[in-house]
This record gives C-alpha cells, sequence and structure tokens, in this order.
C-alpha cells in the first residue's frame, strides 16, 4: 500500500467523521419519534452559515464559531419541536415527510434571501495549513473537524448509554406511556433530543465550513449524505452511524482518487443499494 493510497484513506476517515456526527443526530430523533427530518441538512448548512457570521462578519476565533453554531442550532432544533412537530407526530408519515420537507425549503430558500445564492468560503488564515503526521500530509481542517467529530458522537453515545438523561431518553423511545408513569416528562425529552441532533448537526456544519465552500443548496447533498449513513448504520444506532460514516468518507476518498471525483457518489449509492439488498436493517440495526 502506498503512502499516497494511506493518505487517502486517512483523508476519507477524517470527513467520514464529519458525516457520522450530524448523521448521529438524525439517527437519535428517528430512534425516539420514529420521525424522519428531510431538514437535517439545511441544519448543518445552518451550521456552517454560523460560523461564517461569527468568523468574519463578528470576527470571533473558531473555538467561539463551534460554540456560537451549537447553541443556536440546539435554539432551533428546540423551537421546531415544539412550533412543528409535536402537532404532526400523531398524524400520518405522510403528513411528516411533507412537514419536514417543507421546512427544509422554508430554511434554504431564506438562507437564498439573506446570504445570496454567492459561495463564501472562511478566511484562508482562519484555519489553513498542513501537518505531517509519519510521512502523510493532512489538511489541518480536516484534521481537526475528524478528531473533534469522533469526540462529540463518542460523547453523544456515552451520554445515551451511561447517564441518567440518557436512560431518560431511551425509556421515551422504548414506551412514552410508561415512561409518563414514571415520571418522565416525554415532551421535555423529545424538545432536548431535537435539540441535540440539531446543535451535532451545527458543530458538523462549523467543522465543514474550514473545508467546502458554503452555498444555500449544500444542505441537499448533505442530507442525502445523513440518510445514506443512517440507514447503512442502521436507524437508532449511534455506534452505528459512526461506523457507517467512516466507512461512506472512505468509500469517497477511494473512488475519487482512482476513478475521479464524478465517480465517488456513484460508489457511495451503489453500495447503499447493496446494503439494502442484503442487510436492509443496516450494519448495527435490528430486523
Amino acid at each position: 500500500m502506498t503512502l499516497t493510497l494511506v493518505q487517502v484513506i486517512v483523508s476519507g476517515l477524517l470527513i467520514g467523521a464529519v458525516y457520522a456526527l450530524f448523521s448521529s443526530g438524525l439517527t437519535l430523533i428517528w430512534g425516539m419519534m420514529n420521525v424522519v427530518n428531510f431538514a437535517h441538512g439545511d441544519f448543518v448548512m445552518l451550521g456552517m452559515y454560523a460560523a461564517f457570521v461569527t468568523m468574519v462578519w463578528l470576527h470571533g476565533g473558531v473555538g467561539l464559531a463551534g460554540v456560537v453554531a451549537a447553541v443556536l442550532l440546539l435554539v432551533v432544533g428546540v423551537v421546531v419541536y415544539y412550533g412543528l412537530i409535536r402537532q404532526i407526530m400523531r398524524g400520518p408519515m405522510l403528513a411528516q415527510i411533507l412537514s419536514t420537507f417543507g421546512l427544509a425549503l422554508f430554511i434554504r430558500y431564506a438562507a437564498f434571501w439573506f446570504f445570496s445564492a454567492n459561495f463564501v468560503t472562511l478566511p484562508e488564515g482562519a484555519l489553513g495549513g498542513t501537518v505531517s503526521v509519519a510521512g502523510i500530509y493532512l489538511g489541518v481542517p480536516e484534521l481537526i473537524a475528524g478528531v473533534v467529530a469522533i469526540a462529540l458522537t463518542g460523547g453523544m453515545y456515552l451520554l445515551l448509554v451511561h447517564t441518567t438523561l440518557g436512560s431518560q431518553l431511551l425509556a421515551v423511545s422504548e414506551d412514552r406511556q410508561a415512561a409518563m408513569l414514571m415520571g418522565i416528562r416525554p415532551d421535555r425529552m423529545q424538545a432536548l433530543a431535537w435539540g441535540l441532533a440539531s446543535a451535532a448537526a451545527g458543530i458538523a456544519g462549523a467543522l465543514m465550513a474550514a473545508i467546502y465552500p458554503i452555498s444555500p443548496t449544500i444542505g441537499e447533498t448533505l442530507a442525502l449524505t445523513a440518510f445514506v449513513v443512517v440507514t447503512f448504520g442502521g436507524f437508532g444506532s449511534v455506534p452505528g452511524a459512526l461506523l457507517a460514516g467512516l466507512m461512506i468518507g472512505v468509500v469517497q476518498a477511494l473512488s475519487a482518487f482512482w476513478f475521479g471525483p464524478i465517480y465517488r457518489d456513484v460508489a457511495v449509492y451503489t453500495l447503499f443499494v447493496l446494503m439494502l439488498w442484503v442487510r436492509p436493517q443496516g450494519l448495527l440495526g435490528t430486523a
């Protein structure tokens, strides 16, 4: 295995970790409420613009941009839950799909109105340069994004399985009525789940803002990626989202390296269809 190929694989793992971070939020919402959020990619886009506004318009630092994106999207997630999701959860699945799809369009065209259709980027000196690790040259933005994303995804998993709050969230996902009898307030837990999922999307967006150009339409591509990762890893499984995100990142990187950038998504969706055929519940999902 050549050093170049190793570098391609490591780069794929780093960007795949960011995929896993924002996809873990989507799988958390599905696991708790069986709601498919078609606006999740646009939440990531909002996180990217939050980082841009903080660093370019307000002249804040990189850390502040991440905090602002997380807090802003946490608030957005809670507001969306109380203002929209709580009203449609008892309705048919079609109402949920159309409502979150309409929310995605609203966010996207609001971004068009406020930021215009032009691509924007963060300043080059904000988070640039490369580092050499064992002879492998990695971009500083990709390295920071990958490490932070893995840490936060792992933190979300630990929150769910090793804390009282996580136990309450899982109790609501298992049986809402039984959770109420135990003194847990389901509405509060579900609003918190939306807030956590949206905050994860916001932080992922802030991390990706240093890597990709920002535009109002980038949420479309990211939403498709999130659905592939969640389905591939297994709906409701945060470890599955992490594993699938890393795999998707590597597949994209190798496809672009061997066949050209235009084929990277072809390889991912081909693998996605094969997974649905062989194991429709995903890698770590339950049948």
